[in-house]
């Protein structure tokens, strides 16, 4: 089973991001998945530098992977779309049906926000040319296994693992207008919550972060507990996506797990002072997606005692 960084959802400064690829250069990881996928306003990086941190990687023996921004919403976010698809030399993720249209007739992952919930949708991407899919963050394992039933041959799976979950997109930047800023005078205020804003309820409970034009869970997706089921269900790849402080240690823990080096409680145990904030994996088993399944009374209580 093969371990992925997905695209960095926040805003980074551009040393704060070259410090973390040349951290996963180093990382038992198989797949880096590079590029802007939220906002074309963020610019400490341009595709010149992304297609050099993609040089740097793939020299250290990792899977590069370009990912397509997810909400196109002008004339220049369709030109970089066309020159990250064109770009020829490394596979890319297609986050709209625009990016599939361009890749069509060559090989290209399909990524979560294409929405594919059913076994004709992913059989017509992998006939443009799928040659792996990632699984919508909502979609059970129930539903998984499913869709693994009647997967393509030649076509492998992605599943979502870690990681604050990205639930919507919009034309409207929430961070900016925090601050009372509109998103064209946005004064770039999102590259000061690296791992996004925290939402609270008026009882001060976590409900969402905020994310620049995206809307996060406030909880932290985790699936280690369930890497056996994921095995049993045939998925090829897990998609760990990247937080400010102790990734490494994360993907570390995602490896031993993998491998069969360290249980699933075990897993979570080492990982309680690591996340940013309590887990969820609802989704996973048909429930709410904020909902945890089995709590872990030690882990809570290590976090209890930060």
């Amino acid at each position: 089973m093969k371990i992925a960084i997905g695209p960095i959802h926040y805003y980074w400064s551009r040393v704060k991001t070259l410090q973390f690829y040349e951290e996963m250069s180093t990382a038992p990881v198989d797949v880096v998945y590079l590029g802007e996928t939220v906002c074309s306003r963020r610019h400490e990086l341009r595709l010149p530098d992304w297609l050099e941190i993609a040089q740097m990687l793939s020299q250290a023996g990792k899977e590069v992977v370009l990912s397509t921004q997810i909400l196109l919403e002008s004339g220049k976010d369709v030109a970089t779309m066309k020159a990250v698809t064109g770009n020829g030399r490394y596979l890319v993720e297609a986050n709209d049906m625009g990016a599939v249209r361009n890749l069509q007739g060559s090989a290209f992952v399909a990524g979560p926000w294409l929405n594919v919930y059913n076994e004709p949708t992913l059989d017509v991407l992998a006939g443009v040319g799928a040659k792996r899919w990632v699984m919508p963050l909502e979609m059970s394992a129930d539903a998984l296994a499913q869709m693994q039933r009647a997967r393509p041959d030649g076509v492998q799976t992605e599943v979502f693992a870690y990681g604050r979950l990205p639930l919507a997109f919009s034309a409207r930047c929430f961070t900016a207008r925090q601050r009372n800023l509109p998103r064209e005078n946005c004064q770039y205020v999102c590259i000061e919550h690296p791992d996004g804003l925290m939402l609270r309820t008026r009882e001060g409970q976590p409900f969402l972060v905020l994310n620049g034009i995206s809307i996060q869970s406030a909880r932290v997706y985790n699936l280690v507990d369930s890497i056996d089921t994921l095995k049993a269900l045939g998925v090829d790849v897990l998609r760990l996506s990247p937080q400010s402080q102790g990734m490494s240690e994360i993907v570390a823990i995602f490896r031993d797990a993998a491998d069969g080096r360290l249980s699933g409680t075990r897993a979570l145990e080492r990982m309680a002072l690591l996340m940013p904030e309590s887990r969820c994996d609802g989704y996973w088993h048909g429930m709410p997606g904020l909902a945890q399944k089995q709590e872990s009374t030690q882990v809570e209580s290590i976090r209890s005692a930060q």
